[in-house]
């Protein structure tokens, strides 16, 4: 409840947060359109693949071109401006930032940013979730071996769904169900670049002017986006997921506290405590009045009569045994929010969300029938998408996490809604991000035997 006024401490003391942003995408773009805004914060320096982009990316935005002038760190720091540079590695090792975001949006790149920044004493607010999807555990734990913080990207849903539970929890109720929404129909997992905009409900014309990536908005429409969104929060809340993938019940707003319930109690989910994401389409396709499409909400259940006479007492709403309650949040601003989060972390020491556990996987799946030396092309692309399983089913079926399947080529067919597993393709194991993976699964196994991985 104080980070605004120690913002405006940090201000009055000429001590703002110096924040080092890592991508100037969409998300990164509109967490810049607020940093201005936002008192006690400085963004010292923007890397990104693309210095000009990033710089287009500001003007879009709204920036004074004499804000992103600076020509070094330390012009920036004498300034009050931002240094542009590509050189990442610059940036992190630069001991003036005080905190990194990394917000490329590519989860190998992720993992390599996030393990430097850590190495030079750097906290992360990490809004690449899918690099957090197949290792945020190991993330977490290699920041605090470094004694900074590393945390989920609030804006983004998961940080707000943790944020919901937290809530729920620190009340004292049971966490039956929590999750998104989402605008779901089965055949989406099929979604392609060239298909996403119809789905999705967006005109070409609307994606140009938003400076919007087909291959990350199909992400989220073919399912990838809310399988790793619901890994991250099954491993930050020790919330299960669902045995077989993620259900997609369709449901209002008012009727969440019915399907959200298990189903020894006339729900859909299999037992108490899950992860689960709700659409906001019915199963022909007709749209639902009052949807989560875009929001966050949590279930609990009123473990006495006592309590259960207070829900409806206050008018809440319920399910019609009066036991289950849904909070809800409609709406997300996604990178809107993002300070939310540095904040929190420089000022309080505190992620919006981190892995505690391993409890959920996200694995590459066929979008159709693939042949040896076919590419993979990574979440929201051409040739896979995410499937949701608890990290036990993912390790069985030798599952390959979505988030390494970034070129990565093929060595055996498979075929079309089947898992692509380690033994189907050849992978660089030199990459940190393969790495991690493999010593988080060394670790989950009880082995340090983490280089016995597949090509």
């Amino acid at each position: 409840m104080s980070l605004y006024s120690q913002l405006l401490k940090r201000q009055a003391q000429g001590r703002p947060i110096r924040v080092g942003l890592i991508g100037a995408g969409k998300f990164g773009s509109m967490y810049l359109a607020q940093a201005p805004r936002t008192p006690g914060i400085h963004v010292a320096a923007i890397a990104d693949l693309s210095p000009d982009g990033a710089r287009r990316n500001l003007h879009r935005v709204g920036w004074d071109p004499q804000r992103m002038q600076a020509g070094s760190m330390a012009e920036a720091l004498r300034s009050g401006g931002t240094w542009i540079t590509d050189d990442w590695e610059a940036l992190v090792r630069a001991p003036s930032i005080d905190i990194i975001v990394e917000s490329t949006g590519h989860p190998i790149a992720a993992v390599a940013h996030c393990l430097e920044a850590f190495r030079h004493g750097k906290p992360v607010v990490n809004v690449t979730v899918e690099a957090d999807a197949f290792c945020g555990p190991l993330l977490a734990r290699k920041a605090a071996q470094a004694g900074v913080v590393y945390s989920l990207a609030f804006g983004d849903q998961p940080a707000l769904i943790c944020d919901l539970v937290d809530w729920a929890r620190a009340c004292g109720f049971p966490v039956v169900a929590a999750g998104r929404g989402h605008k779901w129909l089965p055949h989406f997992s099929d979604s392609t670049p060239d298909t996403v905009w119809e789905n999705y409900g967006l005109t070409p014309e609307q994606a140009v002017r938003g400076g919007l990536n087909p291959k990350m908005f199909n992400s989220f429409l073919d399912g990838s986006k809310p399988s790793i969104e619901c890994a991250a929060v099954a491993n930050a809340t020790g919330l299960a997921a669902p045995s077989n993938g993620l259900l997609y019940p369709p449901a209002s707003i008012a009727d969440i506290p019915s399907v959200t319930r298990p189903l020894s109690e006339g729900g859909l989910l299999e037992k108490r405590g899950m992860v689960e994401v709700v659409s906001s389409l019915e199963a022909d396709g007709t749209a639902i009045p009052y949807d989560i499409r875009m929001g966050v909400w949590v279930t609990v259940e009123a473990e006495s009569d006592y309590i259960k006479h207070c829900f409806e007492e206050y008018d809440a709403h319920t399910d019609p045994t009066g036991r289950f309650f849904t909070l809800y949040k409609r709406w997300h601003l996604i990178g809107l929010e993002v300070g939310v989060s540095i904040a929190s972390v420089v000022l309080r020491g505190e992620a919006t969300g981190a892995a505690q556990a391993w409890n959920a996987d996200v694995v590459a799946t066929a979008k159709r029938d693939l042949s040896p030396g076919a590419i993979l092309d990574g979440e929201g692309g051409y040739t896979v998408w995410g499937k949701l399983l608890p990290v036990e089913t993912s390790r069985r079926l030798n599952g390959l996490p979505l988030g390494l399947a970034h070129d990565v080529k093929l060595v055996r067919p498979v075929a079309k809604g089947q898992i692509v597993t380690w033994d189907d393709v050849v992978i660089d194991r030199t990459t940190e991000a393969y790495r991690i993976r493999r010593e988080l699964e060394a670790m989950h196994a009880g082995t340090d035997d983490a280089g016995a991985a597949p090509a």
